[in-house]
């Protein structure tokens, strides 16, 4: 009796050490170490009355079970900054690596027929576990609750679950491994493929989630060599007409001549007007000194055109930067996309983004402004403005947020006066 209670009070020691560590916090680590704790304190209690005081009662084990697998799982989910089923299926893994852990613990009791021995042979191999899997999908657990492009499917959640159910009906339903020690052989098997199923299922999403960004880039690329093409294009037009136009100053000329002889002066400066229309018609716009910035802002502003919403845009980006041109590029598309995007649905406000992009000695601005009608929700820990429907940031926002990092910058924003400001800022 007593060994049962201390190997399950060592195994809810586990669980929430699993759900402390797996799990992307959102509060701060007291705060969420006390969470725990008093769910280790209410499984511990419990525990006491299904082995101890209602030993005898299959309905109060089965109730009490039940209960306790419910304050595991609102515990993950509660201390989670992200509450959707990425969380449940860690919080459900976490059930899942446990039980494979007193199933360890309880196979030593039947080989060994020693309380203690089992239970520090139970304390290893929990240990064991959760030192690999800390080592080997920590990091892409947590990265994989942050990921935006990875939609949240709760038929992932089946996975630990039937490795749950299966655990259960091998070592303790209908028949315990005391009782059936022929399923021994294949539970420790079902342990190691479990334990490599994760990893390289974790692994998969990972690689996913990277070949989604490779894409996403690859589509950044080609929009980029398009506008090229199309600035290409527009030189090549407006090289041609110039030269028309070189070619013809020589009439307009003599006409000019003419005119002044004629004391005809409206005449003349109706045909200066025109020579600056066919000058200005032949202009390409250039925003600053750096080719890919210059680039996607022109195809930005074009397609704001499109959209009916006014851009003033001030770039000062020389040609060689300290980092990628692409991805400084990319995250200013991205700003101005979100800008315009919210803007254009206006209906009584001016459709009008601001933005000011600078490089300067070693010195990185960012400033988008635009006007908003309803409340932006800011996220309390990043600053960052949150989704309308409250489930963190898209990817062009992700995209911000691993830029500036990346170079060590600051992100703010605020509200004033109507107008949303976002800014980066960042010394190199």
């Amino acid at each position: 009796m007593y060994y049962k209670s201390i190997s399950y009070m060592i195994s809810h020691i586990f669980l929430m050490l699993f759900m402390y560590l797996f799990i992307r916090q959102r509060y701060s680590k007291i705060k969420t170490a006390g969470i725990c704790s008093l769910s280790f304190l209410i499984l511990t209690v419990t525990d006491c009355l299904k082995l101890n005081v209602f030993a005898d009662s299959d309905f109060c084990y089965v109730v009490v079970t039940v209960f306790q697998i419910l304050v595991t799982q609102l515990t993950g989910i509660f201390i989670s900054k992200h509450r959707d089923s990425k969380v449940l299926f860690i919080g459900l893994s976490a059930s899942s690596y446990v039980i494979a852990g007193s199933i360890s613990s309880s196979i030593l009791f039947v080989w060994t027929k020693n309380v203690l021995l089992s239970i520090i042979g139970g304390l290893i191999v929990h240990t064991g576990i959760l030192v690999v899997l800390c080592d080997r999908i920590r990091d892409i657990g947590l990265k994989y609750q942050e990921r935006e492009s990875i939609k949240g499917q709760w038929e992932i959640c089946l996975i630990p679950v039937f490795f749950y159910c299966s655990f259960s009906f091998l070592a303790f339903f209908p028949y315990t491994l005391d009782e059936n020690p022929r399923n021994i052989a294949g539970v420790i098997f079902f342990i190691i493929t479990m334990i490599i199923s994760y990893v390289v299922a974790l692994r998969y999403l990972e690689s996913e989630s990277e070949r989604a960004g490779t894409y996403w880039k690859s589509v950044f690329i080609e929009s980029y060599v398009k506008e090229l093409e199309k600035q290409y294009h527009l030189l090549e037009k407006s090289e041609m007409n110039l030269k028309i136009m070189r070619h013809d100053m020589h009439h307009y000329s003599g006409m000019i001549n003419s005119l002044l002889d004629q004391e005809e002066y409206g005449e003349i400066r109706k045909l200066a007007e025109y020579i600056k229309s066919v000058a200005d018609e032949n202009k390409v716009e250039k925003f600053c000194n750096n080719l890919t910035m210059n680039s996607i802002l022109s195809h930005m502003a074009d397609k704001a055109q499109s959209l009916g919403v006014a851009v003033q845009l001030e770039a000062v980006v020389p040609q060689k930067l300290p980092f990628s041109d692409y991805e400084f590029a990319a995250v200013v598309a991205n700003l101005l996309e979100n800008a315009i995007s919210y803007v254009r649905r206006f209906e009584s406000k001016e459709k009008r983004v601001q933005g000011k992009i600078h490089y300067t000695d070693g010195h990185v601005l960012i400033h988008m402004q635009n006007e908003y009608e309803q409340e932006i929700i800011l996220d309390q820990e990043t600053g960052l403005p949150r989704r309308a429907e409250g489930k963190g940031y898209g990817l062009g926002m992700q995209s911000v947020q691993n830029f500036s990092e990346k170079i060590g910058g600051n992100l703010g924003c605020y509200c004033q006066d109507g107008i949303f400001h976002f800014m980066l800022f960042a010394k190199i």
